[in-house]
């Protein structure tokens, strides 16, 4: 097991050095001149040559990537053009927003999509089976932002139940655990969750329905097990599969909420990521995709390692 733990940590710092270097290279990558988004468009040439020199911009590409790199381990992302403000500030600000909102959305559909998952397996092929899959077919279908605009009409605009906006009363960013900051959290976390909800309650029924037809669930029941046993063993066995397709779903919860942050004007990784391609603030736009990046790399190789404790045979592998 300890190697197999070693194993997976090796294999995460090739993928984390591809993922700095995309990072870096995006900007480059993008249409027009990254200089363009620093200096002002009249700006005389001794000035561009200070901002060049300021930035590194006058550097080879492979020279900048080496510094930007090195500052980036010991924590240092440099500096928003637009704010000023350090972009470790910002980003880590946005990140603790995007993971309350994402493990909110991610709990709520990993539950819901289990719970509808398992009841369209047992009762597969019946009326519970159509309404779980028309359910999934149409979360993972409905486009994020339309779900969003439509729950905004219904329950901010019609029935006044629910802010549409922001993270607090007054447009505050900070979050608190009380009754008004926690209504600000309902709709967005509801429309980020349907996703993650339709995909889980798909995977789960195909394994329920093809473990109630394998001979070891025949075997527990000529046993005389009841039905709650069964079903112990049955989740036992769906649960590395489970435990996968959820962690990449929160991963994606993470990084593809960007439009759901925007509809509700969520301060998340998502609408920093808005403003500072919109703003063209390239240590900003560095950092937040750099950040997003390795969270996923991150919660990957949790999962990795979860899964051999859940399925010891997935570890001898």
């Amino acid at each position: 097991m300890l190697f197999y733990i070693l194993k997976r940590f090796l294999y995460a710092i090739p993928i984390a050095l591809g993922v700095t270097l995309v990072s870096f290279m995006l900007v480059y990558l993008a249409p027009g001149d990254p200089l363009n988004a620093i200096a002002p468009a009249d700006a005389p040439a001794d000035v561009i040559e200070a901002l060049k020199s300021a930035y590194g911009l006058d550097r080879p590409v492979p020279v900048q990537y080496g510094v930007w790199l090195w500052r980036a381990v010991q924590g240092d992302l440099g500096t928003s053009i637009a704010s000023g403000r350090a972009v470790n500030t910002e980003v880590m600000s946005a990140v603790s927003n995007t993971l309350l909102l994402a493990g909110i959305a991610g709990l709520v559909g990993v539950l819901a999509g289990c719970a509808l998952g398992a009841l369209a397996g047992y009762k597969n092929g019946g009326w519970i089976d159509r309404i779980a899959t028309l359910i999934s077919v149409v979360g993972v279908s409905i486009p994020h932002y339309w779900l969003g605009l439509v729950l905004t009409i219904i329950f901010s605009i019609w029935l006044d139940w629910f802010p549409a906006m922001g993270a607090g009363p007054g447009g505050s960013s900070e979050w608190r655990w009380d009754i008004e900051h926690m209504r600000h959290l309902v709709l967005p976390a509801l429309t980020l969750s349907v996703i993650p909800m339709g995909i889980i309650t798909r995977t789960v029924r195909a394994l329920v329905a093809d473990m109630l037809q394998q001979e070891f669930v025949t075997s527990l029941r000529a046993r005389g097990l009841g039905g709650s046993r069964v079903f112990r063993h049955i989740a036992k066995n769906t649960a590395p599969t489970v435990l996968a397709v959820a962690g990449l779903q929160i991963g994606y919860l993470m990084g593809g909420s960007i439009l759901v942050e925007t509809v509700f004007a969520w301060p998340g990784t998502g609408f920093l990521l808005n403003t500072a391609i919109f703003q063209r603030d390239i240590p900003l736009l560095q950092g937040t995709i750099l950040v997003l990046c390795m969270f996923f790399v991150a919660l990957n190789l949790i999962v990795d390692i979860l899964q051999p404790l859940l399925d010891p045979r997935m570890g001898r592998g």
